[in-house]
């Protein structure tokens, strides 16, 4: 169960998500949900499960990782009134902080790379799934 410290800090976590972007914290939640159906569905078929299953977690948290720092990136530019330039910039940093780490994943041996860019693409299931997630919560 958790506690009153916890809930408080968990409400300020959203708060502060939702000041980035009003659909960043449902967007995460459909990212965490797509990445526990990759979990749930690919570890039956998996030979290596362990493997399989960091590999998810880790496509999972890059996904979280994409989403968080684009929502930041938006809101800078905006405040800012930044170039596109400066946003190219910022997307090319975040493609290059993907592709280090499914670099060191994979020379390491820490995680099978095909679930974690099966989780990745949780980004854009998440985004595309958004009006759905918002019909169903708005139905209760």
């Amino acid at each position: 169960m958790a506690t009153a410290k916890t809930k408080k800090t968990m409400t300020k976590f959203i708060k502060r998500l939702k000041q980035l972007n009003q659909s960043l914290p449902l967007l995460l939640v459909g990212i965490v949900i797509w990445g526990l159906l990759v979990q749930i569905i690919g570890v039956w078929f998996a030979d290596d499960k362990l493997r399989y299953s960091t590999g998810t977690w880790i496509g999972t948290a890059l996904a979280i990782f994409m989403a968080v720092h684009l929502a930041v990136v938006i809101e800078s530019a905006v405040d800012r009134g930044s170039s596109v330039g400066i946003l190219r910039f910022y997307s090319v940093i975040r493609y290059l902080i993907v592709v280090i780490v499914f670099l060191v994943m994979v020379y390491f041996n820490l995680g099978n790379w095909i679930p974690a860019i099966i989780a990745v693409f949780g980004l854009k299931v998440s985004a595309y799934a958004q009006p759905l997630m918002i019909r169903i919560i708005r139905r209760r």
